[in-house]
Order: C-alpha cells, then sequence, then structure tokens
C-alpha cells in the first residue's frame, strides 16, 4: 500500500482530523486520537454521497471509474478485511461474497470481480452497503476501545494506513462523479452553490532555486506511504518555478496558436493518443453557441473563467504547453524542494470550493504560488523506485510498488483532496493519457 511516514502539522495550517500526521505518543493518547480521526473520516464519505441519488451511486461511467457504492463497500472491506478478520476473535464477515466483490487489486487476497463490470452489480443494493459500512463502523470502534496494549500495537499502523486509504479513494469517488454527470447531456452539478471570482491571475514570474544536493523523501516518522521512501540525496541543477499555475487563459491561446495540430510540439505517443480521440481542448470544456467556451464541473456546465487553473489535462497535453511555452515540466524533486517548508495549506476539499481557484497573491510568502491545492501538478518524472525502495511482504505490498512502470508524477494535491492526505513528499502518479483527476500544471526552466 502506499505505506506510512508524516511530519510535524504547522500551527497555520488546517489541523487534520484527529490522529492523522501526528507522532505516536502514548498509547492511550494514540488510540484516541486515532478514534477520533477514524469517526471524522468515516462520516466524510457519507457526506460526500449524500448529494447522489441511488441512480447515481451505481452507474461506472468508464473504466478507470468506480461506481459510488463500490468506494464505499471496498473501504469497508479494507478494514474488514486487514484489520477485523485477524484481530477480531471470531469475527464474521457481514456477507460471504463480499471480498470477490470488493477486492480492488491484491492478488494476495484472492479472485475478485473485473474493475470494467463494478457497474453492472446493481445488487447489493445501497441500503445493504450502508449497513455494511455501518457494521463495519461498530466492530471497528469496539476494537478501538476494547484491544489490549499488545493488539493496539499491531492494529494503529494499519488503523492509520485505512484511514489514509479511504482519504485517497474519496477524492476519486468526487473525480469519478464528475465524469459521470459529465457524460449527461443535461449537464447535472454534483452541486450547485457555485459562486464567481472576482479577482484576475497575477501576471506569472519566475522563481528561482539554486539546485545542488539535496534530499527528498520522506524521513521517517509519522505517516507516508512506502512510495514516499527512503530518503535519498538528488542533485538538481539550478532552476526557476512558475509563481503560479497556468491558466485557463493562457491555454486558449495555446489552443488559437493552433496547439493541438503542430505534431512538433508533442512526443510520439502523445500526438497519436491526440489524434485518436481528436483532442482540441481539455476534458469537460464545451463549445457554446457564441463561440466561447464552457467547462463542465461539479456545480454543472459553468462559463469558462480564464484566470482559474486550466485542469483535466493529460501529461501529453502537459508537456506540448511547456514545450510551446518555451518551458519544461518540473522535477518532482524540484517541487518538493519548493514545498519543503511550506505549510500544508491551499484550496484543498475543507475549502469546500470543488473547483479550481484563482492564485491569491495575499496567500504567498514571495515564493511560487498554489504550490498546494486546486490542480495535481503533472512532473516530468517517472513513477519510480527511490534508492533503496523494498515494498512490503504480504497483500499490503501491493498498494504502490507494483505501479511503478509506465507513470508519471503529479504533485500538490488538488481541490478535491482531503487535507490530511497530504505531505511535502506525497506521490501521486497516473498514466500519461489520463485526464479525468484535477490535474494542471506549473511551467519550470533551467538557469544554467
Amino acid at each position: 500500500m502506499q505505506q506510512a511516514a508524516s511530519l510535524p502539522w504547522h500551527d497555520d495550517q488546517p489541523a487534520p482530523p484527529a490522529g492523522l500526521g501526528e507522532s505516536d505518543l502514548d498509547g492511550p493518547a494514540q488510540r484516541a486520537r486515532l478514534r477520533a480521526a477514524f469517526a471524522e473520516v468515516r462520516a466524510r464519505s457519507f457526506d460526500l454521497v449524500e448529494p447522489l441519488s441511488p441512480e447515481d451511486m451505481v452507474a461506472q461511467s468508464m473504466e478507470d471509474a468506480s461506481p459510488a457504492k463500490w468506494h464505499l463497500a471496498h473501504t469497508s472491506w479494507f478494514f474488514e478485511t486487514f484489520i477485523l478478520r485477524d484481530h477480531v476473535p471470531g469475527y464474521r464477515d457481514f456477507r460471504e461474497g463480499y471480498g470477490y466483490l470488493f477486492n480492488s487489486y491484491y492478488e494476495a487476497v484472492g479472485a475478485r470481480h473485473a474493475r470494467p463490470r463494478r457497474g453492472l452489480l446493481t445488487r447489493p443494493a445501497v441500503p445493504e452497503v450502508l449497513d455494511y459500512r455501518r457494521h463495519v463502523d461498530r466492530a471497528l470502534a469496539d476494537l478501538i476501545d476494547s484491544a489490549s496494549p499488545e493488539r493496539w500495537a499491531e492494529i494503529a499502523p494499519l488503523l492509520e494506513l485505512g484511514l489514509h486509504h479511504e482519504m485517497q479513494h474519496q477524492e476519486l469517488l468526487v473525480t469519478d462523479i464528475l465524469h459521470l454527470m459529465a457524460q449527461n447531456p443535461l449537464h447535472p452539478a454534483y452541486r450547485d452553490d457555485v459562486a464567481g471570482e472576482d479577482r484576475s491571475a497575477p501576471a506569472l514570474a519566475w522563481c528561482g532555486y539554486d539546485g545542488g544536493v539535496v534530499e527528498i523523501g520522506h524521513a521517517g516518522e509519522g505517516f507516508a506511504f512506502d512510495c514516499e521512501g527512503p530518503r535519498h540525496e538528488t542533485l538538481l541543477r539550478p532552476f526557476a518555478l512558475a509563481s503560479r499555475l497556468v491558466t485557463n487563459g493562457e491555454w486558449l491561446a495555446f489552443m488559437e496558436d493552433g496547439g493541438y495540430g503542430e505534431a512538433r510540439l508533442w512526443l510520439s505517443d502523445g500526438w497519436a493518443r491526440c489524434r485518436a480521440e481528436d483532442w482540441q481542448a481539455p476534458l469537460y470544456w464545451e463549445r457554446r453557441e457564441d463561440g466561447g467556451w464552457a467547462a463542465m464541473g461539479l456545480h454543472g456546465l459553468v462559463p469558462l473563467d480564464p484566470d482559474t487553473p486550466v485542469c483535466h489535462l493529460s501529461f501529453y497535453e502537459a508537456e506540448a504547453f511547456a514545450r510551446w511555452a518555451g518551458a519544461r515540466l518540473p522535477l518532482e524533486a524540484e517541487l518538493e524542494l519548493a514545498v519543503a517548508n511550506a505549510p500544508m495549506r491551499g484550496n484543498l476539499l475543507s475549502s469546500n470550493a470543488l473547483a479550481p481557484r484563482v492564485a491569491d497573491t495575499q496567500a504567498g510568502d514571495g515564493g511560487p504560488l498554489q504550490l498546494i491545492g486546486d490542480v495535481w501538478e503533472w512532473t516530468q518524472s517517472p513513477y519510480a523506485p527511490y534508492p533503496g525502495f523494498r515494498a512490503p511482504d504480504g497483500a499490503v505490498g501491493e498498494y504502490n510498488g507494483k505501479f511503478m512502470c509506465n507513470q508519471f508524477v503529479l504533485r500538490g494535491g488538488s481541490c478535491v483532496t482531503p487535507d490530511a492526505q497530504l505531505r511535502p513528499t506525497y506521490r501521486n502518479f497516473f498514466y500519461p493519457h489520463q485526464r479525468w483527476q484535477f490535474t494542471g500544471l506549473r511551467l519550470a526552466k533551467d538557469t544554467a
């Protein structure tokens, strides 16, 4: 799995759910924190599906997405499989066959229902899945309260891992809902409380860094996923990062200059994908009758704001834009260096915006803006193991290591990322053609 490590939380940023991102103290204090964190994270999943109809909950819009009902069941299956079965004497599964239906990709756990066919699981019905969650919640709450100190020492790391796993699925749940809504010609809104912004994006500037031999990766204190370590040295040449994310207006300029029709700007695989799927604009953009553009978001179809960050881009599109702009995509080590001492604060899920926002110059300290939140930032770094990485044994070891091939790293979180999910070392990763996540870009350039 992504396995664990965390850094101290800054006093001036939103507090994480209790127990997440904090170093272990004594057993009772840790137990109380994780009990509160468990209640908070599990309740948030219920809150995220509250606006959905039963029909919304079961539909699957593409192979990369999963139905909302499946996300709710899978995250419960995770706690049942990796904690309750092994640590509650005589525990009986809620329903026979759920392991087959709601296992995602854990080969060591057994066979599973094919991912592209999750939308065909009309049964169990939504009420039964909600009962399943409540059953798991009660059993796990009892275990947290009753486990002996020796058993608690075994449970606590798995519980924390399961909470971070559920936060990842909360983000996937929201982005999968958006993809589903975008298939509907009526352009339904997940939430209809959209509010416009009354400021313009600041002019783009460059923030320079000396580079040199720097350390990146998790240091081993607190929670982090296994792919975030070991901490190690890497060499960076002098570089500069753009002071903010690329905007919709700048992307329009790329389009108007023929960016989607210039093979010279594209990697070969990207150009083939662009032609095969007839990419003409970012995912969810639609041409309006007046010739302008609108974009489908969680608030429905709204006029395109030229000052907000562009999103729903593939790596191929981001790389082509950077080349068109006379720049490049950052390395993941460059972004980690830039954010290393910054608070994990930005337009994340807790802001309740559910959409990227215009860069706020009042939020900066002289360095790059929007390093945290708004959109995940594509890097040119392949998702590969750090020097010395070893995947853990057993099913938990399948979480990250086996995916370290043919994907690229993204950094920084998005407007639908749970706050406590992020650390300066957090590595997200997607295949270069994927566009349904809140993915955008920041420009970088060499300075020597």
